[in-house]
């Protein structure tokens, strides 16, 4: 996709790789500021996306430039905006939702990273327009969910090494967890789950973790998906990274490879959720875009017509009612999106 700009580029030194990176995929744009400056760049540009070209030392001046983004995105009116930063080493970035990247990578993955998150400021752009578009209509539209996406994103974990354990509770922790302990029960779960994010822990030799990420990267439906890799086998993951732009490695324990990935897992499930937004929007409200089943009204309407039908007509009818005794949002959905990809096209459903 063509890189709008503006741009912004943060760092105090010069950087001239990432802005001859995005030069390069024809982005422009570009705006070069410091980080004393940061802020107010923020204000004045309005940018598409900004990259963090090196960490900020000064703590105030992150704060002040992490709040400024927050002003900006509070408008509502105004699509997210993809922050991608440089680290030092593969901890988390310094700013919370910002999608982390090692210093030492080449400038090229930098681009393909940024690439795959406009993706979603796409996404995100789309959906406000088209609401703007019905509510000057005069006609009512489905409400965009709000929360965290965290708060309803799938993680598949892989592996069956002895950290698996701890990586396992340090992502069901935080995220829906899946687990897996070979391919083939991931490659299952990836057809059969809604899944935000993949780690594959250790325990798996190289050709197993090969097998695994080729199935991701020959995917279309894998493209952007977050995915990281504990520990070892660098060189495996290395063929991969062009394909896979939120691939990443992390080699210092569970609870820095979480850290690290949940920034985009969170990413991943919103545009998920724009994605389910869109489908609602082209049915006139009549899909739960939290779900992707009809909406509550529609049911009762179909419901009501295929009683009928199926009276005068003789015939029988199955219905169906599932129910969880004290389940949460996250089960509640969880189970509606399973229900979504089993239904045949004479089915119809809702969540209540």
């Amino acid at each position: 996709m063509a890189l709008q700009g503006p741009f912004v580029v943060v760092a105090d030194s010069p950087a001239p790789d990432v802005v001859e990176a995005l030069r390069a995929a024809g982005a422009f744009p570009i705006i070069e500021t410091n980080w004393s400056e940061a802020a107010a760049a923020m204000a004045s540009v309005k940018p598409e996306a900004v990259v963090l070209a090196e960490p900020c030392s000064d703590r105030e001046r992150a704060d002040e430039f992490a709040r400024a983004l927050g002003d900006r995105l509070d408008a509502g009116d105004v699509a997210f905006t993809p922050v991608i930063a440089r680290t030092r080493d593969d901890g988390a970035a310094p700013l919370q939702d910002a999608l982390a990247i090692s210093a030492n990578v080449p400038p090229a993955r930098i681009v393909r990273r940024l690439t795959a998150a406009l993706r979603i400021r796409t996404l995100h752009g789309t959906v406000l327009r088209r609401m703007e578009t019905l509510a000057s209509r005069g006609e009512t539209a489905p409400v965009l969910p709000d929360g965290d996406p965290l708060e309803e994103a799938t993680v598949l974990v892989a592996g069956r090494g002895r950290s698996y354990p701890a990586l396992a509770v340090a992502v069901g922790e935080r995220v829906g967890l899946v687990g897996a302990l070979s391919v083939e029960s991931a490659a299952r779960a990836l057809n059969a789950r809604d899944i935000d994010g993949v780690v594959i822990g250790d325990g798996f030799g190289p050709p197993i973790v090969e097998a695994l990420l080729t199935v991701l990267a020959e995917d279309v439906r894998f493209r952007d998906l977050p995915i990281a890799v504990l520990g070892g086998h660098p060189d495996v993951i290395e063929e991969f990274y062009p394909h896979l732009p939120n691939l990443d490695r992390v080699t210092d324990g569970p609870e820095r490879l979480v850290a690290r990935f949940l920034p985009f897992v969170r990413l991943h499930a919103f545009g998920q959720r724009l994605k389910r937004m869109l489908k609602s929007l082209d049915a006139k409200g009549m899909l739960d875009p939290d779900t992707g089943l009809l909406a509550n009204g529609a049911f009762w309407r179909d419901l009501n017509r295929a009683v009928d039908d199926a009276e005068k007509r003789g015939v029988g009818l199955s219905i169906a009612r599932f129910s969880f005794e004290r389940s949460d949002r996250r089960i509640s959905l969880d189970a509606a999106r399973l229900v979504s990809r089993l239904m045949r096209r004479v089915d119809f459903a809702c969540r209540g």
